[in-house]
């Protein structure tokens, strides 16, 4: 299970929020072996005055959140995270510089999906990957 969170100024982030969308989840099936039909993603558009960033960053600045069922190797979350750079800057035009990425993770028992905790579900694909 994995759910993604993304912000960014509302007039940087709307005008591309389906391309990075489809970007971001694309690493996501590369890197985790997560089915194409797994997309859980949340947009949070900020206002200026909301959304501080800091020094050296320009207005394109997103900060990229995901909250994952626990497993993973570090090579496995190291290469999301490297997808995740070299892809939203050539496909979306965000330089690295501009993006943050945190990857937090739990217990599948702190999950709660389909009616049951998460460590009581068979996935339909693998989570230590």
């Amino acid at each position: 299970m994995s759910q993604v969170k993304i912000y960014g100024l509302t007039e940087q982030l709307k005008p591309i929020r389906n391309r990075l969308s489809d970007t971001i989840h694309s690493c996501v099936v590369e890197a985790l072996s997560f089915p194409a039909d797994k997309r859980a993603h949340r947009f949070f558009h900020l206002d200026p005055d909301d959304f501080f960033a800091p020094s050296g960053r320009t207005d394109r600045y997103t900060i990229i959140e995901f909250s994952m069922i626990e497993g993973r190797t570090i090579e496995t979350k190291k290469r999301l995270i490297n997808l995740l750079f070299q892809r939203i800057e050539t496909e979306i035009g965000i330089l690295p510089n501009d993006i943050e990425i945190t990857i937090t993770e739990t217990p599948a028992c702190n999950w709660g999906f389909r009616g049951k905790p998460g460590d009581e579900h068979t996935l339909n694909y693998k989570i230590d990957v």
